[in-house]
């Protein structure tokens, strides 16, 4: 989605170009020996993409039933922004470079 390359990908701790690491949830969950609660809004992953609506098109193509926090919107300031979850219930926020 992000143009990012796959380096390593050791069962569930996935390296990827411009070092972003992302960890699936079953390592979290023993790593703190808790529970992992999806969608809670806790926190988010927060990406700029200069293209926005067309990333928007190509995440709609690719994950039809993704669900959206917020469709496109426009801060005061002027950035575009969208919140969805992702397929792990992950919050992620793309918006247009600040």
């Amino acid at each position: 989605m992000f143009g990012l390359e796959v380096l390593t990908d050791y069962d569930g701790n996935v390296v990827l170009s411009e070092g972003l690491v992302l960890q699936d949830k079953k390592i979290w969950k023993k790593f703190l020996n808790r529970d992992i609660i999806s969608e809670n809004n806790s926190c988010e992953l927060y990406f700029e993409e200069e293209d926005l609506r067309g990333f928007i098109l190509k995440l709609e193509n690719l994950y039809p039933q993704i669900q959206y926090v917020n469709k496109l919107m426009k801060h005061s300031w002027g950035q575009e922004v969208i919140r969805f979850y992702d397929l792990d219930g992950n919050l992620i926020e793309v918006g247009t470079p600040v």
